[in-house]
Protein backbone atom coordinates (compact mmCIF):
# COMPACT_ATOMS: atom_id res chain seq x y z
CA UNK A 1 0.00 0.00 0.00
CA UNK A 2 2.76 2.42 0.89
CA UNK A 3 4.49 1.74 -2.44
CA UNK A 4 1.26 2.44 -4.32
CA UNK A 5 0.72 5.71 -2.43
CA UNK A 6 4.32 6.72 -3.03
CA UNK A 7 4.04 5.98 -6.75
CA UNK A 8 0.77 7.89 -6.98
CA UNK A 9 2.38 10.84 -5.19
CA UNK A 10 5.23 10.90 -7.70
CA UNK A 11 2.83 10.83 -10.63
CA UNK A 12 0.85 13.70 -9.14
CA UNK A 13 4.00 15.76 -8.68
CA UNK A 14 5.18 15.00 -12.24
CA UNK A 15 1.76 16.02 -13.58
CA UNK A 16 1.90 19.28 -11.62
CA UNK A 17 5.40 20.01 -12.94
CA UNK A 18 4.33 19.31 -16.51
CA UNK A 19 1.25 21.51 -16.29
CA UNK A 20 3.00 24.48 -14.69
CA UNK A 21 3.74 27.20 -17.24
CA UNK A 22 7.27 27.54 -18.56
CA UNK A 23 9.12 30.67 -17.48
CA UNK A 24 8.85 33.46 -20.04
CA UNK A 25 12.01 35.14 -21.24
CA UNK A 26 11.36 38.81 -21.87
CA UNK A 27 13.11 40.37 -24.82
CA UNK A 28 14.11 44.00 -24.64
CA UNK A 29 12.37 45.87 -27.42
CA UNK A 30 14.73 47.54 -29.81
CA UNK A 31 14.30 51.01 -31.21
CA UNK A 32 15.23 51.88 -34.78
CA UNK A 33 16.75 55.34 -35.24
CA UNK A 34 17.42 56.64 -38.73
CA UNK A 35 19.96 59.47 -38.35
CA UNK A 36 19.49 62.78 -40.19
CA UNK A 37 22.46 62.04 -42.50
CA UNK A 38 20.61 58.90 -43.75
CA UNK A 39 16.97 60.12 -43.86
CA UNK A 40 15.72 60.61 -47.40
CA UNK A 41 19.02 59.53 -48.97
CA UNK A 42 17.81 56.08 -50.12
CA UNK A 43 14.68 55.36 -52.16
CA UNK A 44 14.69 51.57 -52.62
CA UNK A 45 16.53 48.32 -52.07
CA UNK A 46 16.84 45.33 -54.34
CA UNK A 47 15.84 42.00 -52.89
CA UNK A 48 16.63 38.71 -54.56
CA UNK A 49 13.75 36.26 -54.17
CA UNK A 50 14.59 32.61 -54.63
CA UNK A 51 11.65 30.36 -55.50
CA UNK A 52 12.78 27.03 -54.04
CA UNK A 53 10.09 25.04 -55.86
CA UNK A 54 10.75 26.47 -59.34
CA UNK A 55 14.52 26.78 -58.76
CA UNK A 56 14.42 30.38 -59.96
CA UNK A 57 15.88 33.60 -58.58
CA UNK A 58 14.64 37.06 -59.46
CA UNK A 59 15.65 40.50 -58.17
CA UNK A 60 12.92 43.02 -57.32
CA UNK A 61 13.27 46.69 -56.51
CA UNK A 62 11.23 47.50 -53.39
CA UNK A 63 10.66 51.14 -52.46
CA UNK A 64 11.40 51.96 -48.83
CA UNK A 65 8.11 52.41 -46.97
CA UNK A 66 5.96 50.89 -49.72
CA UNK A 67 4.23 47.53 -50.05
CA UNK A 68 5.36 45.24 -52.87
CA UNK A 69 3.20 42.29 -53.95
CA UNK A 70 5.41 39.38 -54.93
CA UNK A 71 4.13 38.25 -58.36
CA UNK A 72 2.50 34.81 -58.41
CA UNK A 73 2.26 34.55 -54.63
CA UNK A 74 0.18 35.58 -51.62
CA UNK A 75 3.18 37.48 -50.18
CA UNK A 76 3.58 41.22 -49.72
CA UNK A 77 6.99 42.69 -48.83
CA UNK A 78 7.55 46.03 -47.16
CA UNK A 79 10.96 47.55 -46.47
CA UNK A 80 10.36 49.67 -43.40
CA UNK A 81 13.89 50.97 -42.96
CA UNK A 82 17.25 50.93 -44.70
CA UNK A 83 20.44 51.53 -42.71
CA UNK A 84 23.62 51.70 -44.82
CA UNK A 85 25.99 51.34 -41.83
CA UNK A 86 23.92 49.21 -39.46
CA UNK A 87 25.06 49.12 -35.83
CA UNK A 88 23.43 48.03 -32.60
CA UNK A 89 24.02 50.28 -29.61
CA UNK A 90 22.32 48.57 -26.67
CA UNK A 91 18.69 48.28 -27.73
CA UNK A 92 19.04 50.99 -30.40
CA UNK A 93 19.48 49.99 -34.04
CA UNK A 94 20.91 52.80 -36.13
CA UNK A 95 23.41 53.75 -38.83
CA UNK A 96 26.83 55.19 -37.97
CA UNK A 97 27.06 56.91 -41.33
CA UNK A 98 25.53 57.07 -44.80
CA UNK A 99 28.38 54.92 -46.19
CA UNK A 100 27.64 51.36 -47.33
CA UNK A 101 29.65 49.66 -44.58
CA UNK A 102 27.06 47.15 -43.25
CA UNK A 103 23.86 47.61 -45.29
CA UNK A 104 20.67 46.29 -43.69
CA UNK A 105 16.98 46.50 -44.52
CA UNK A 106 14.15 45.98 -42.05
CA UNK A 107 11.61 43.80 -43.85
CA UNK A 108 7.99 42.92 -43.08
CA UNK A 109 6.51 39.97 -44.95
CA UNK A 110 2.78 39.34 -44.98
CA UNK A 111 1.03 36.27 -46.34
CA UNK A 112 -2.66 36.78 -47.19
CA UNK A 113 -2.49 40.00 -45.16
CA UNK A 114 -1.11 38.33 -42.01
CA UNK A 115 2.37 39.31 -40.82
CA UNK A 116 4.61 36.24 -40.88
CA UNK A 117 8.01 37.93 -40.51
CA UNK A 118 9.49 41.18 -39.30
CA UNK A 119 13.24 41.33 -39.20
CA UNK A 120 16.43 42.36 -40.91
CA UNK A 121 18.20 41.37 -44.10
CA UNK A 122 21.97 42.00 -44.11
CA UNK A 123 23.76 42.10 -47.45
CA UNK A 124 27.15 41.16 -45.93
CA UNK A 125 25.65 38.37 -43.79
CA UNK A 126 22.73 36.89 -45.74
CA UNK A 127 22.34 33.89 -43.41
CA UNK A 128 22.08 36.04 -40.25
CA UNK A 129 18.47 36.03 -39.01
CA UNK A 130 17.43 34.69 -42.41
CA UNK A 131 13.69 34.18 -42.71
CA UNK A 132 12.76 30.58 -43.43
CA UNK A 133 9.77 30.27 -45.74
CA UNK A 134 8.78 26.89 -47.24
CA UNK A 135 8.90 28.23 -50.82
CA UNK A 136 10.85 31.52 -50.87
CA UNK A 137 14.22 32.82 -49.75
CA UNK A 138 15.07 36.54 -49.50
CA UNK A 139 18.44 38.26 -49.85
CA UNK A 140 19.35 41.96 -49.78
CA UNK A 141 21.50 42.51 -52.89
CA UNK A 142 21.57 46.23 -53.78
CA UNK A 143 20.39 49.73 -52.78
CA UNK A 144 19.16 52.70 -54.75
CA UNK A 145 20.04 56.20 -53.59
CA UNK A 146 17.44 58.94 -53.83
CA UNK A 147 17.98 61.20 -56.84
Amino acid sequence: MVAIGFAAGCNKKETEEQSSPAPQVTKALSTVVVPAQVQGKWKAVQIEVADKNAHLKKVYSVKIGSDFKLPGSDLTLKVETFLPHFVMEGTTLTSQSNDLVNPAAQLVIRENGKEIYKGWLFSLYPATHAFQHPQYGFTLVDYQPAS
